[in-house]
């Protein structure tokens, strides 16, 4: 624990600053994963746009998406900063549970009303959600080729 926090726990909101980098490198890779998603759409959209619709509902989509994405990130690092000073492993546990559950939920709605807004577009707004589990799984995969070169 840092000599700042205080073992009455009103800290512990404080964001830790692993949160937040980590939390601003899924945020910056989803709304760049977001851009190259909306290009896509666009090219699409000017070869086949009977098929493939491009405006301002998938801009704002894709905006929400990557919010959404961000946001659910976020809450779990800060579930994660809280459960590491928990002292009870089954404190630990259930705090993590719930965080999972409420996550999903904020996940879910969200791809409900994608699917059933009709001012919005399902697919530009859901598919942000998948790229923060790409981009953690790419860095380690990178991550791990680029410190193994020196062996």
């Amino acid at each position: 624990m840092n000599t700042d926090d205080r073992q009455d726990g009103t800290d512990s909101m404080k964001v830790q600053d692993a949160v937040k980098k980590e939390t601003g490198f899924v945020g910056a890779g989803t709304a760049a994963a977001s851009i190259v998603m909306l290009a896509i759409f666009a090219v699409l959209h000017r070869f086949i746009p009977e098929s493939v619709p491009f405006g301002l509902r998938e801009i704002v989509s894709a905006v929400i998406g990557c919010a959404v994405a961000t946001g659910n990130f976020f809450m779990m690092g800060m579930t994660v900063q809280k459960v590491v000073n928990e002292q009870s492993d089954d404190n630990a546990r259930n705090m993590m549970k719930v965080s999972y559950r409420n996550r999903t939920l904020m996940q879910l709605v969200w791809v409900v009303i994608a699917l059933v807004v009709p001012a919005l577009n399902a697919a530009a707004g859901i598919i942000p959600l998948f790229i923060p589990s790409f981009l953690i799984k790419a860095r380690g995969i990178f991550g791990a080729a680029g410190k193994g070169k020196g062996m």
